[in-house]
This record gives structure tokens, sequence and C-alpha cells, in this order.
């Protein structure tokens, strides 16, 4: 009779991405380039999801 295996839930990242956005835009709002703060809030989540994915995964 073999054990049942315990059920892991993975992390999520869109958290990260979501948020990554969202600071980028607020804060090229105040230096008037909300694309380029759009662009580079998306790419900081994108990395951060990427991290907590390859940590997640080595878990």
């Amino acid at each position: 009779m073999t054990s049942p295996t315990p059920s892991r839930t993975p992390m999520a990242g869109g958290f990260l991405i979501a948020s990554g956005i969202f600071i980028g835009v607020i804060g090229g709002a105040f230096a008037n380039q909300v694309t380029i703060g759009f662009l580079a809030g998306l790419a900081g989540g994108l990395v951060a999801a990427t991290a907590l994915w390859l940590i997640d995964r080595q878990r």
C-alpha cells in the first residue's frame, strides 16, 4: 500500500509582473516617460517571476 503524495501548491509570479508594471508606470509618469516605465516594469516583473519560478521548481 502506498502513501498518498502530499499536495504541493506552486507559487504564483503574476503578482510580481502586475506590481512591476504598476510601479513602472507610476515611476515613468513622474519622468514623463510612461511607455518606458511600463516596459521597464514589465521587464523587472518578468525577471522576478522567472526567478521565483526557478526557486519554486527546485523545491
